[in-house]
C-alpha cells in the first residue's frame, strides 16, 4: 500500500475522532464539528492537478491526503453472491452494451466518462426468474457469508479512537437495481408477493450478517443504501414501502438497540420527506449524504423533525461550482446547524469536477474557519 503524505493538518482538537463523532450524531457537546467528505467523481482523479500531481487515485487516498477525521464501517456479504458476470454483449459506435453485476443490460459511453447508465433490459422480470435466481445467487448457506470476526477484531481494536459502523445492507434499493427503475414500479403491481419476497429475502442476509457481529465488535452506528427516490419524490409507493419495507427495518433496528447501536444512517438521493416517517418509525435516523436541489435545505428537515432526526451531508455541490462567494453564503445558513449539532456538513454527493481546485481549496479552508476548534 503507498505512503500518502498529507497536504494539510488535521483539524485541531481534544476529542478523539470516536468521541467528536458520537457527540456530534447525539447532541452533545464537541470541540469541534467532525470533519469529513463524501469522495469525487472519477473525473476528479483525473483533471484535478493536486491529485495527478500527487498520485491520488480514489477515496482513500483522497482522505488520507486532505487529512480528514477517519470514519470506517464494516461489511459482509448480504446481498447477490456469485454476481453476473460484467462483460461486453453489444456496442455502437458511441457506446458499450454491459451485462453488470446485477444481470442487467446497460448502454454506457464508449469513453468511460462518469454518467448515469441507459438500462435496457433486466434479468428478472417474472417470479420465475426471481426463484431461479433466489435458489443460484441468494443462499444464506453459502459460505461467503460467514465473516471471519476475529479478523475484524484485530482490524477495529476496541482501544481505537475512530467511530466504526456496521453495514446493514439494502432492503430495496438495491432490488431496485435489479429489476430496474420501471421494473420496480410494475412489479409492485403485478408480482407484489415477489417483491416481498425479495426484500425479507435481502432482510435475512443482513439479520445473518449481524447475528454473527453485534455483541463480538463495539459498533458506534449502522448504515445502509437504499437509492429509492428522486427529486419528484419515492420511486415506490408509501403504503408499499411502509407495510413491507418498515417493518424489516423494525427487525433490524432492533437487533441493532439490543447492542447499544441507536445511530442508523442510509444513504438516499431525491426527495426522500415522504418515506421520513417510515424510516423513523423503522429505526433509521439519519440521512446521507442528502442532496439539496432533490430534496430541500438541511434545515428545513432538522427543524422540522427536530432531535430525533440526523443529517451527514447537505452541502450543495451546484453552489460548490459556483465559487468563493456562493460556497460562503451557503456555509453561513450551515452555522446553526452545526452548532446545535446532529449534523455533520458535507459535499451532498460526490464532488463533480466542474468545482474548481482552488475553489475546492477554498472551501476546506472556509470549513475549518467556521466549524473548526476555535
Amino acid at each position: 500500500m503507498k505512503t500518502i503524505t498529507p497536504c494539510r493538518p488535521k483539524w485541531r482538537g481534544t476529542m478523539t475522532d470516536r468521541e467528536r463523532f458520537n457527540n456530534q450524531m447525539h447532541y452533545r457537546p464537541v470541540d469541534r464539528c467532525f470533519n469529513m467528505e463524501f469522495g469525487y467523481w472519477a473525473e476528479n482523479y483525473r483533471q484535478w492537478s493536486i491529485f495527478v500531481e500527487n498520485g491520488i487515485t480514489n477515496e482513500r487516498e483522497a482522505n488520507l491526503f486532505f487529512n480528514f477525521d477517519r470514519i470506517a464501517c464494516v461489511s459482509g456479504c448480504v446481498w447477490m453472491n456469485p454476481a453476473f458476470e460484467h462483460k461486453v454483449v453489444g456496442e455502437t459506435e458511441t457506446t458499450l452494451i454491459m451485462q453488470n453485476g446485477d444481470g442487467l443490460l446497460a448502454e454506457v459511453p464508449r469513453d468511460g466518462h462518469d454518467t448515469i447508465p441507459h438500462y435496457i433490459k433486466a434479468s428478472i422480470t417474472t417470479p420465475d426468474d426471481w426463484k431461479r435466481c433466489k435458489e443460484e445467487r441468494f443462499r444464506r448457506d453459502d459460505p461467503a457469508r460467514k465473516v471471519d470476526v476475529e479478523a475484524l477484531k484485530k482490524a477495529h481494536p476496541p482501544t481505537r479512537d475512530y467511530p466504526l459502523g456496521v453495514h446493514c445492507g439494502s432492503l430495496i434499493g438495491k432490488i431496485r437495481d435489479m429489476l430496474t427503475f420501471e421494473g420496480l414500479a410494475y412489479a409492485t403491481y403485478d408480482y407484489p408477493d415477489m417483491v416481498e419476497d425479495m426484500v425479507e429475502t435481502a432482510c435475512v442476509l443482513v439479520e445473518d450478517f449481524l447475528d454473527q457481529v453485534l455483541g463480538e465488535i463495539d459498533f458506534d452506528f449502522a448504515s445502509g443504501w437504499e437509492d429509492i427516490c428522486f427529486k419528484n419524490g419515492p420511486l415506490i409507493t408509501v403504503e408499499f414501502f411502509e407495510r413491507v419495507v418498515v417493518p424489516r427495518y423494525k427487525r433490524i433496528s432492533k437487533r441493532l438497540r439490543a447492542h447499544g447501536i441507536d445511530l442508523w444512517y442510509t444513504d438516499c438521493d431525491g426527495d426522500v420527506r415522504p418515506l421520513l416517517p417510515g424510516f423513523l418509525e423503522g429505526g433509521i435516523n439519519c440521512l446521507f449524504p442528502f442532496e439539496v436541489n432533490g430534496c430541500a435545505h438541511p434545515a428545513e428537515v432538522l427543524n422540522e423533525y427536530g432531535g430525533e432526526l440526523r443529517i451527514m451531508g447537505g452541502v450543495d455541490k451546484i453552489q460548490l461550482g459556483r465559487g468563493p462567494e456562493a460556497i460562503k453564503a451557503y456555509l453561513e445558513t450551515l452555522v446553526p446547524l452545526v452548532e446545535r449539532g446532529g449534523y455533520i456538513p458535507f459535499c451532498d454527493h460526490r464532488c463533480p469536477p466542474n468545482v474548481k481546485v482552488e475553489d475546492y481549496l477554498y472551501y476546506l479552508d472556509l470549513k475549518e474557519r467556521m466549524f473548526g476548534m476555535k
